[in-house]
C-alpha cells in the first residue's frame, strides 16, 4: 500500500535522527510531580502502543515540549494507577476497553457513543484529547483452516464448537467484561478456564505462533495486525458487537492536560487512521523489524508533522 512505502522510504532518515530515550528501568518508582511543566509519556507492553507513544514523544518535543518517557509499562491494570499519581503524564489508549474497563456497566459500542461515556467515567483525574478515526479492535481469530473446517464467518458460528475450542489471550481477556465473560453472554461461546491459554504479548507474535501451531484454536488479536494477512488468518465478524469501538486516544493525568498539548495531539490523532495503524504495525512487526521509534519518526517524517504545528 502506498502508505507502507512512503514509510519504508522514510526509515533511514528517520534512523538517523533517533536520539538517546529517557527511560526508567522501573517506570513506577515514585509518584510525579503533577505540577512539572515536563511530560512523561508512557506506553503499554505492545509494539502499537509503544509506536504511538514514540510519535507523540516526538511530536511533542517538536513543538517545545519537555518530554520523557517511561515505555512498556505493562498493561492497563498496572498503568492506570501510574497515569493517576504522575508517575506518567500520558499514555495511549483505546476508547472502547478503557471506558469497560472503568464502568463494567458500560454497554454502548458505537464509536461517538463510546467517546462520550466514556468522557463521563474518566472522573477529575483522568481526561482525553479528542479519538484518533484509526481503530485497532479485539478480534476473535482463526486459522483459514479452521474457518473452513467449520465452515465460520462470525463469532456466533464458533460457538457449537465450544467444547473444542482452546483460546489464547491477555491474562486480563479472562476476567474482562468484553472477553470470556462477554463471548457467553453474547454469543454462547462458553470457554472453560483449563481452554483459556494466558499470553501475556497483547496478541503479538507469541499468540499468532500459538494459533498457527495449533496449539489453541481461537485468539483475542488486535484487527491492526500484520500477522492478519502474514498467515492468512481469519477474523470472525462480531455482528453481536461484544469488543466496543476501540478508536486510540491520548490518555492525560488531568492535572497535565494543557490546551497546547492537545492541540499537538489533535493534530496527530487526525491522521492516525487503521490504514495508518497498520502500516506502522506492519514496518515494527512484520518483516522488517523496524523499531518503534524509527518507524515512528519516519511516520511523522511522511506525514509532516516534522515542524512545529501552526
Amino acid at each position: 500500500m502506498r502508505a507502507a512505502r512512503v514509510l519504508a522510504a522514510a526509515v533511514a532518515l528517520a534512523a538517523a535522527m533517533i536520539v538517546s530515550a529517557c527511560g526508567n528501568s522501573d517506570p513506577l518508582a515514585a509518584k510525579g510531580d503533577c505540577t512539572s511543566d515536563a511530560l512523561i509519556i508512557g506506553s503499554a507492553n505492545f509494539p502499537e502502543s509503544q509506536t504511538v507513544a514514540n510519535i507523540y514523544t516526538e511530536v511533542l518535543r517538536i513543538n517545545g515540549f519537555k518530554v520523557d518517557t517511561k515505555f512498556d509499562v505493562g498493561n492497563r491494570e498496572t498503568y492506570l494507577p501510574a497515569l493517576r499519581q504522575c508517575a506518567i503524564s500520558l499514555i495511549p489508549e483505546y476508547t472502547g476497553n478503557l471506558l469497560q474497563y472503568l464502568d463494567n456497566d458500560a454497554t454502548v459500542t458505537a464509536a461517538t457513543e463510546v467517546t462520550a461515556a466514556l468522557r463521563d467515567a474518566l472522573g477529575e483525574d483522568l481526561a482525553i484529547a479528542t479519538p484518533a478515526p484509526g481503530q485497532d479492535s479485539d478480534a476473535v481469530v482463526v486459522t483459514k483452516a479452521t474457518a473452513e473446517k467449520w465452515k465460520l464467518t462470525s463469532i456466533a458460528d464458533l460457538a457449537a464448537h465450544s467444547a473444542e475450542v482452546t483460546f489464547g489471550a491477555m491474562p486480563e481477556f479472562a476476567q474482562r467484561p468484553g472477553g470470556l465473560a462477554g463471548l457467553k453472554k453474547n454469543y454462547g461461546l462458553d470457554i472453560s478456564s483449563d481452554k483459556f491459554t494466558a499470553i501475556d504479548d497483547g496478541g503479538g507474535a507469541a499468540t499468532v505462533r500459538a494459533l498457527v501451531d495449533g496449539k489453541i484454536v481461537a485468539a483475542d488479536i488486535y484487527t491492526t495486525s500484520p500477522a492478519i494477512a502474514q498467515h492468512d488468518l481469519v477474523v470472525l465478524t462480531d455482528p453481536e458487537h461484544n469488543f466496543p469501538a476501540q478508536n486510540v486516544v491520548p490518555l492525560f493525568n488531568a492535572a497535565k492536560k494543557t490546551d497546547k498539548a492537545v492541540a499537538v495531539l489533535d493534530a496527530v490523532s487526525a491522521k492516525l487512521t487503521t490504514t495508518e495503524l497498520i502500516s506502522l504495525n506492519t514496518a515494527v512487526s512484520g518483516e522488517a523489524k523496524i523499531e518503534p521509534k524509527a518507524a515512528a519518526l519516519a511516520w511523522i517524517t511522511a506525514q509532516g508533522l516534522n515542524s512545529p504545528i501552526g
